[in-house]
């Protein structure tokens, strides 16, 4: 397996990409969505050519790309030749890259007992624990949620709460297996809207689906 590289070697071996969490990110901007959907089977073939399968993202005519090493933990000289490759695609189709408008969110939960609260929040967002501190999307498409250790309980009600939108038909199983990893119903009275749940220490997430939204119809 492949080392990895530090930050700084990483990010001088790919300038025009950026280091974020690990991972290198690339956004590229196209004159259209056709051009943009192009660009991303350049970038397949390119991919499959190193035998890699990178991140990519399309929002109408923004490419976004994102590669890492899994088992190595970061960044490796893999990704870097596979970078240095989609880098020589996008100059010859002459696109601009974006970096300042890259970003990438995490969510930080405060706990006490980071293995108590951990699988409520496992169960209720649906994802994979990856390590003791960090729960993330297996797709990558919502934020990391990591828990930062507390010596000691806030005394205040938590201000933030994660509204967390899932399929009708999967928000009882949702609900079911957050409850069976240790969370509470705080309040089911805007059901099917939505469902108040919270972890041991009291973290809150409300399940939501788009039932019981709409307008009565008139008699």
């Amino acid at each position: 397996m492949a080392d990895k590289l530090s930050r700084q070697a990483a990010s001088d071996a790919l300038p025009e990409w950026r280091f974020l969490l690990q991972r290198m990110h690339l956004t590229v901007r196209a004159p259209d969505a056709a051009a943009a959907f192009a660009l991303v089977a350049r970038i397949g073939e390119v991919a499959a050519a190193h035998g890699r399968a990178p991140d990519v993202d399309v929002r109408g005519d923004v490419v976004h790309l994102a590669v890492s090493t899994e088992p190595a933990g970061g960044v490796t000289a893999e990704d870097v030749t596979l970078g240095r490759a989609v880098d020589a695609v996008v100059a010859e189709l002459g696109l601009p890259s974006e970096p300042t408008t890259l970003t990438v969110v995490e969510v930080a939960i405060d706990a006490m007992d980071i293995d108590a609260v951990r699988p409520f929040w496992d169960a209720v967002l649906g994802w994979d624990v990856i390590a003791r501190n960090d729960v993330q999307d297996p797709l990558r498409l919502g934020p990391a949620v990591w828990f930062q250790q507390m010596d000691e309980p806030r005394p205040q009600r938590n201000r933030i709460h994660l509204d967390v939108t899932v399929a009708h038909d999967e928000a009882a199983g949702r609900i079911e297996r957050a409850l069976a990893a240790g969370g509470r119903l705080v309040s089911d009275a805007e059901a099917p809207a939505f469902w108040i749940l919270a972890d041991p220490e009291g973290n809150e997430a409300c399940i939501c689906t788009w039932q019981g939204r709409d307008p009565v119809p008139a008699g």
